[in-house]
């Protein structure tokens, strides 16, 4: 009987229903089995509601070490912005593979370094650390446009600050910037708020807190110096006269500084799919400058920090394609 291509036929139709579709197995238990299984995930909407409390400790653990980090941050922000000059013990530092260099070799190089210090200009602190640090991120170097860099050269730090104990969680970035002959601004700010509990309509699609909005602010530019603006020259024919005007027009500009005004969410909720796609991708530069530039920055600077990051998908896709035709 079980050689019968008919029978074999509505045999792997009814397999392959239940494999494509996943309820399919769930739909055929019985009642009772079924009641069971509501109760499993009402436990897992308390599992979320724990997990909710967990990521809102971890919140206050942040606000409590980022006092703890901040005079190391104000100790970076003073040796890049040479307000204070580090000392020769502070300044020694011995890369892993160094350790097997000759004694004889370090000292050569010491003495051409100084002989390269004596001929060059005596530059203070550590000249366009934060735009180096932006053209050597991808997720960042997309966004600084040729006009935006002379601009970044005076950005002299960047800082995040925690919403306080008992307010709604959120973080907001600093850009702190020198007097510049671009904007009357002395520091810019990003607020990003968010969401540490289920959605009522949706609790199983819970993953720790998630970034629900973000606030830029208002650039003060000077006169004829807004890199996010445009001037356009355009020439339009008179339909009934034939004859040809050329008409003025300012239009959007590709800038980072289009960063501080990111679209509005409205009430509803609704966006178009360019306004999503620009919030995904400013969640996700949010995020990253909080986790990775703030904490990393030196990092980042001298590229060390990138490697790090090439290694952590280091041959995903060969593995990826060994999964997938291997039989």
């Amino acid at each position: 009987m079980m050689q019968n291509p008919q029978i074999l036929a509505a045999l792997q139709e009814r397999l392959d229903g239940l494999v494509e579709t996943p309820t399919g197995y769930i739909e055929s238990l019985p009642r009772v089995v079924k009641r069971r299984v509501n109760a499993l995930k009402n436990l897992q909407v308390k599992c979320a509601q724990i997990e909710a409390k967990f990521y809102e400790e971890v919140h206050d653990l942040e606000r409590k070490y980022a006092v703890l980090y901040q005079p190391l941050f104000d100790k970076r922000f003073e040796i890049i912005n040479a307000i204070y000059e580090p000392t020769e013990e502070e300044c020694e530092w011995k890369p892993d593979e160094e350790d097997e260099i000759s004694e004889e070799l370090k000292e050569k190089a010491k003495i051409e370094d100084e002989k390269k210090d004596e001929e060059k200009e005596d530059p203070k602190g550590i000249p366009e650390f934060w735009l180096t640090v932006f053209k050597n991120v991808d997720l960042l170097s997309d966004m600084v446009q040729e006009h935006d860099e002379p601009i970044l050269k005076h950005l002299k730090d960047i800082k995040v600050k925690f919403s306080d104990a008992g307010q709604p969680m959120s973080f907001v970035l600093e850009f702190h910037f020198e007097p510049n002959e671009y904007f009357t601004n002395e520091v810019l700010t990003k607020t990003y708020r968010m969401r540490s509990e289920p959605d009522d309509s949706d609790p199983f699609s819970f993953d720790g807190p998630e970034i629900m909005g973000c606030t830029g602010c208002q650039i003060d530019w000077k006169k004829g110096k807004n890199v996010t603006l445009k001037t356009i020259k355009k020439k339009q024919k008179h339909k009934g006269r034939g004859t040809v005007r050329t008409v003025t027009k300012t239009v959007s500009n590709d800038s980072f500084f289009n960063f501080f005004a990111p679209p509005e969410v409205p009430e509803s909720g609704d966006l178009d799919d360019d306004a999503e796609a620009i919030l995904a991708a400013d969640f996700e530069i949010g995020h990253f400058l909080r986790e990775r530039i703030i904490p990393r920055s030196v990092l980042y600077f001298t590229g060390e920090a990138i490697e790090d990051d090439d290694d952590d998908y280091d041959e995903e896709g060969e593995e990826a394609d060994e999964v997938m035709f291997t039989k």
